[in-house]
């Protein structure tokens, strides 16, 4: 290197440290609160990369004790048929993920849609849907696809005598997931020793007796939080009365606890003092995971086509103590088509139980709270008897209803302030709703021996741009 290079390269580095050095102070004299200095946050609004769209089902259901020699050997029942479509009407990519908890299993489905060409993401939609008809199992399922969630909670089933529940849990990533199980019952939060530590392997689905987690408890609740990867999960359930099955469901997982509860289309088939009923045909089951509180709860609705209806059938104000989940009896109702309503002091969550009766072969359903939809959502609806899309609106509003897989046209929802409309749909078809202001649907299945219901969940290309707060 000659001097001249040589002395233009000292230069230049010590003009450099200089200029870096006065940067410094100036960034020094930015970011120091100063008194009387006052500035306004920096917000950088971020979309990421669009990513293919995920839905796990359920998976076919499952019965137990079907072989003498092993009594907690788990089988598939009955199959689970799948309708899914994508907002890109392209094809929707099937996976099945392992089932090393059930002997011979079929397992269950994944379905993926990859970004569009131009590299947005799409809305998928998909419902799986079984029936069974065996001496020790009897009736119809149906239940959404879901996205798997580090978090999620399961508010259906029970642990008591007659009941056969399960807890699935579905992983369909690439990585393994660390999976616990809590309860809250009748003694609060428990931390039960079945519900520590349980792997579920990438592209693999596990299964968890209830019994293992809440033997004996009525209400029980079970938060699950996913470490490393999301899950999806979701809580089959079975009854059986006298030797004779008297019903299964399977439901998804829930979203956390909020101060508002929707829950629409609970279908009510037995009339109150209706000889051959059970005790209690409808409850709903609530519970407040952190902090006493009360919730007003409000059944309104009536008869399939009733549009906008409005009118409340029941409206009660009950206290909720911390982590102890209660039933509240709704069974005065008529025979229709309701939404309930939970508006409370504190976070709750919960489900609305109803049954087609206590005889051998009659069916009950689990209904869960449904997510606020924005703008347009796919729903699928699942095969299955007397299928019906019930949407609701905290205001008046008009919602159009497009069938998509179906080969309809449009219809016009015309919905009151709080009001709900429920029109009957085709079975395993596509539709997509589109509204100018929130609103919530769920679609449910009525027939002789059959009830079933489901939340639409949202879809995926409703995700909003992350916002950034650089320092």
């Amino acid at each position: 290197m000659s001097r001249f290079s040589a002395a233009r390269t000292a230069g230049f580095v010590i003009g450099g440290v200089v200029a870096a050095a006065s940067l410094v102070g100036a960034a020094g004299l930015i970011w120091l609160d100063l008194p009387g200095l006052t500035r306004d946050t920096v917000e950088v609004s971020a979309q990421p990369p669009a990513a293919a769209s995920v839905a796990t089902c359920a998976g076919p259901l499952l019965a137990s004790g079907r072989d003498a020699t092993q009594a907690s050997l788990l089988t598939d029942a009955a199959p689970q048929a799948v309708t899914a479509a994508s907002s890109a009407n392209g094809e929707v990519a099937e996976a099945t993920l392992a089932a090393p908890d059930v002997s011979g299993g079929a397992g269950p489905a994944s379905l993926t849609a990859p970004p569009t060409p131009g590299g947005d993401r799409v809305d998928l939609a998909a419902a799986g849907s079984s029936t069974v008809r065996a001496d020790d199992a009897t009736g119809f399922a149906a239940s959404a696809c879901t996205r798997a969630e580090m978090e999620s909670w399961l508010v259906t089933g029970t642990g008591t005598t007659g009941s056969a529940d399960l807890v699935v849990l579905g992983n369909p990533g690439d990585v393994a997931s660390l999976v616990t199980l809590s309860v809250y019952g009748a003694s609060g939060l428990v931390q039960p020793a079945a519900g520590k530590g349980i792997v579920v392997p990438a592209g693999t689905q596990r299964v968890v007796p209830l019994a293992a987690l809440a033997l004996g408890e009525e209400n029980p609740v079970v938060r699950v939080t996913a470490a490393q990867a999301p899950v999806q999960a979701a809580l089959q359930s079975s009854l059986t009365r006298v030797l004779a099955p008297i019903g299964i469901d399977q439901s998804a997982a829930v979203a956390a606890p909020a101060t508002t509860l929707v829950i629409p289309g609970v279908t009510v088939t037995v009339a109150p003092g209706e000889a051959g009923a059970s005790d209690v045909s409808t409850y709903l089951r609530l519970v407040a995971p952190s902090t006493d509180g009360t919730a007003t709860v409000t059944v309104r609705g009536g008869a399939v086509g009733s549009g906008g209806s409005g009118t409340t059938a029941q409206t009660q104000t009950i206290p909720v103590a911390a982590g102890v989940p209660l039933q509240l009896d709704l069974s005065g109702l008529a025979i229709g088509t309701y939404t309930v309503g939970v508006e409370a002091t504190t976070p709750v969550t919960g489900a609305v139980w109803s049954t087609t009766g206590s005889a051998a072969g009659s069916d009950f359903a689990w209904y869960t709270p449904a997510p606020e939809l924005a703008a347009q959502t796919l729903v699928a609806v699942a095969a299955g008897p007397g299928a019906v899309l019930t949407v609701t609106s905290a205001t008046e509003q008009v919602v159009t209803l497009d069938g998509v897989a179906a080969g309809g046209g449009d219809d016009q929802l015309r919905l009151a302030a709080g009001g709900s409309v429920s029109v009957p749909v085709t079975a395993n078809a596509t539709y997509r709703v589109r509204a100018d202001a929130p609103v919530r649907a769920a679609v449910s299945y009525s027939g002789t021996g059959s009830l079933a219901g489901y939340p639409v969940p949202s879809g995926d290309a409703a995700e909003s741009a992350i916002r950034v707060y650089p320092r």
